[in-house]
């Protein structure tokens, strides 16, 4: 069975950071995409980063290029989501998601998803 759950949310004031932990298992990372969405109240489900083996580098939205970092650990079946200088606009549920294939992760229709951890960025 294909799991995948996040941790890691909270609360934080502008300007600091959290590490989002996606735990995985049921699959393997190196034959699928992992992407990290986000959706905050009254807006639409946004893609801000992912990745896959098949990839130099992982892909990151302009929203967040320059201050979120993804990585994968092999040895724990964890992708992070390292979230840096974080403003309000942050604010969102954030969610992991996987999907098999190794291509175009940014607009993949992913077929696995997490339950979601809120991230609250205070003024």
């Amino acid at each position: 069975e294909v799991q995948l759950v996040e941790s890691g949310g909270g609360l934080v004031q502008a300007g600091g950071s959290l590490r989002l932990s996606c735990a995985t298992s049921g699959f393997r990372l190196d034959t699928h995409s992992i992407g990290w969405f986000r959706q905050a109240p009254g807006k639409e489900q946004e893609v801000v980063s992912c990745i896959s083996t098949s990839m130099d580098d992982p892909w990151y939205s302009d929203s967040v290029k320059g201050r979120f970092t993804t990585s994968v650990d092999n040895a724990r079946n964890t992708v992070d989501l390292q979230m840096d200088s974080l403003k309000p606009e942050d604010t969102a549920v954030y969610y992991c998601a996987a999907d098999y294939g190794l291509y175009y992760c940014q607009t993949r229709d992913y077929a696995y998803w997490g339950q979601g951890t809120q991230v609250t960025v205070s003024s």
